[in-house]
């Protein structure tokens, strides 16, 4: 890839605040204009605040101090946090998870303690989570709690252990929950 290697300096930039149309499009702007190459990154939206992730590389020399002088004007007119983080050649590694990848959903009223409780019972295992969002949809009345996880399995751990694992806390919390595998597609 280009801009990567030892001849390249990566950064971890971090974008917070009130969302609106053009953020996204405005820091791809800025690191264009910088000739910086998006390597990774994740956006969403939290309760009406925007947060961005990307990982992102430049061809040596260049500094953190530009990269941040440089999203200023962008992050001051948008109302926008930014923050950059230099990144050492052992953080910038892309490693494909080794083992079998499962999602897992879970739906019901709203109540303190699910994330928590899922991922409890998934750590314990040595399952490790890649990716997780959470939802409160409904009304205010009748709030409805969403949570979707992406998970890696370890060796010997299958999609039905995880499905039985989570079986009781299904019942405990009162909430559906439903474990799937991802199969990975070649393209």
């Amino acid at each position: 890839m280009e801009g990567s290697g030892d001849a390249a300096i990566h950064f971890a930039v971090t974008i917070i605040g009130k969302d609106c149309p053009g953020i996204v499009a405005g820091a791809a702007e800025v690191l264009f204009r910088l000739g910086c190459n998006i390597e990774d990154s994740s956006c969403t939206m939290l309760g009406g605040e925007f947060a961005m992730i990307l990982i992102v590389t430049h061809k040596k020399p260049f500094s953190k101090t530009q990269l941040l002088e440089d999203f200023k004007a962008f992050g001051e007119a948008m109302q926008l946090s930014v923050f950059v983080r230099t990144l050492s050649k052992n953080e910038i590694h892309y490693e494909m998870p080794s083992g079998e990848i499962c999602m897992v959903s879970v739906y019901g009223s709203d109540q303190p303690g699910i994330v928590y409780r899922v991922t409890k019972e998934l750590a314990a295992r040595k399952i490790n989570i890649s990716d997780m969002n959470t939802k409160l949809i409904g009304t205010p009345e009748e709030p409805l709690y969403v949570l979707m996880l992406e998970a890696v399995l370890p060796a010997g751990i299958e999609v039905e252990d995880v499905k039985r694992l989570l079986e009781n806390l299904k019942k405990e919390l009162k909430v559906e929950i439903g474990v799937r595998s991802v199969t990975p597609v070649s393209l």
